[in-house]
């Protein structure tokens, strides 16, 4: 006999799922004006704001259980993403200098940053939360490149002394800490979201594929190519 999905206050599936949909808005939402304070008034600078930006936009995931499977609207999870794409094209092209994302997103306050490795972002964002939706794969693409990505140019470009270059710049410092971040991301969200996935080994090697794809990786092009090794690691391994 199946049984009914469970509901905030017994709401139908699709007003549950739009629940939370408002709830991870909130959420995204609330973080470019919480860098932007910090960078105008608490003299953060551009690149820690910004990578914090992309920690928090890949940690949005945490949200993905609570959404009810089986109805249409569990692809809601994408929606604030999909506004976002639609944000960073209308900011890239038109936006002024200082426009709250480009103070918060970009490296040197250039607003066509924000068409580059920002937009490439929430589109992946879009599709692992709908053809990855609730996947491996999906979740770790989103958790190593959020937390993995997020944490190695903070660590590499203050701390970075034993630096190595392939496509790009880089550092023995900054790929550790990728290497920690989307090992530590990786563990924590496949626990949560399909912890029947949870697999210490194989997220272990996914980790270190995902490093070395961000070593070889070109500037602007990493957060489509972390990804994409991710989700093939995941399908091979």
């Amino acid at each position: 006999m199946d049984t009914l999905p469970v509901t905030f206050f017994s709401l139908p599936i699709v007003w549950h799922n739009v629940l939370i949909t408002l709830m991870t808005f909130i959420y995204v939402f609330s973080v470019p004006p919480l860098m932007d304070y910090l960078v105008t008034n608490h003299s953060l600078p551009r690149d820690i704001s910004r990578k914090i930006t992309h920690i928090c936009a890949g940690s949005s995931i945490v949200f993905l259980p609570l959404f009810v499977d089986g109805h249409w609207s569990q692809y809601l999870n994408i929606t604030v993403f999909a506004v976002w794409t639609l944000l960073l094209i209308q900011k890239g092209l038109f936006a002024a200098d200082d426009d709250q994302a480009v103070k918060t997103m970009t490296r040197t306050g250039n607003k066509r940053e924000l068409l580059k490795g920002t937009l490439y972002f929430v589109l992946v964002a879009m599709i692992c939360g709908t053809i990855y939706y609730k996947q491996p794969a999906g979740v770790l693409a989103m958790a190593m490149l959020g937390w993995g990505d997020g944490l190695a140019p903070i660590i590499g470009t203050r701390y970075g002394k034993m630096k190595y270059h392939i496509l790009s710049d880089k550092s023995i410092e900054g790929s550790l800490a990728f290497l920690a971040g989307s090992l530590a991301a990786g563990l924590f969200f496949t626990h949560l979201i399909v912890p029947e996935s949870f697999n210490v080994m194989k997220i272990v090697l996914i980790a270190l594929i995902a490093t070395i794809a961000e070593g070889v990786s070109p500037k602007e092009v990493d957060n489509l190519t972390i990804p994409l090794a991710v989700i093939a690691a995941s399908w091979l391994l």
